[in-house]
């Protein structure tokens, strides 16, 4: 039996990974998705305090108090930020890096740096109508049918503006490298998607460097709400 923990993007919560998590389970497998503080059923816990350090936290601290190992750890679009800092803390828990539909942050980076254009306009969203803190969820997600459009849509919570802006901090920055690792790439976005990922988040590409296992599903960036039995498959690839 493997263990999954499945970190969730912006604006979402574990519930985006409800129709995965049955074909993990199926398998004979443990899994945990927890929401991030201030997100989903925990918004009421959102404040200006609520920063990338406190999600790196929340993690941790879940494998800690439920004694996990042997962790396959699978982040989605901003939970790459996550699990990179969660890998570093406790290496000797983790198998296995998933990154999904998102990036490999370096040490001594935030999402302005790897986006900054993006953020930039996030910062001034904030301002206007976030108390300076808060930021609205952004766009569908990827999905364009219903019901899963009216379910994300009602769903989604606003992002604390700090988890965007504050930056890693690693002891072992080359701690991705030391472990097994996949990323996945949703390519389903068409054509101007794609275009605007290369001109404003590069970095969001599939990684180039030796030792990753590269995988592909053709479709929008929540491929968890979209083509759930597909995205399991390559997870239980893993185990």
């Amino acid at each position: 039996m493997a263990t999954f923990v499945l970190v969730h993007g912006g604006w979402h919560g574990g519930w985006c990974w409800q129709k995965v998590i049955p074909f993990l389970e199926a398998a004979g497998h443990e899994v945990y998705a927890p929401s991030l503080t201030g997100l989903a059923e925990r918004a009421f816990e959102l404040s200006p305090e609520v920063g990338l350090d406190t999600h790196i936290q929340d993690i941790v601290g879940l494998l800690e108090e439920k004694n996990l190992h042997g962790v396959i750890l699978v982040g989605h679009s901003y939970g790459g930020m996550v699990i990179t800092s969660v890998v570093d803390q406790v290496p000797e828990r983790i198998a296995h890096l998933v990154y999904l539909d998102t990036f490999v942050p370096r040490d001594g980076e935030s999402m302005a740096d790897i986006s900054p254009m993006v953020i930039r306009l996030l910062r001034k969203q904030a301002q206007a109508h976030g108390d300076g803190y808060r930021v609205d969820p952004q766009g569908t997600y990827g999905m364009t049918t219903e019901p899963d459009l009216s379910w994300v849509r009602r769903s989604v919570t606003p992002q604390p503006l700090k988890t965007f802006e504050q930056p890693l901090h690693l002891k072992n920055p080359a701690i991705v490298s030391t472990k097994p690792r996949t990323h996945i790439d949703c390519t389903g976005g068409g054509f101007f998607f794609s275009l605007m990922r290369h001109l404003v988040a590069r970095r969001a590409l599939p990684p180039t460097e030796a030792g990753w296992r590269l995988r592909q599903l053709p479709t929008g960036h929540d491929a968890m709400i979209t083509m759930p039995r597909e995205l399991a498959g390559l997870l239980l690839e893993v185990v």
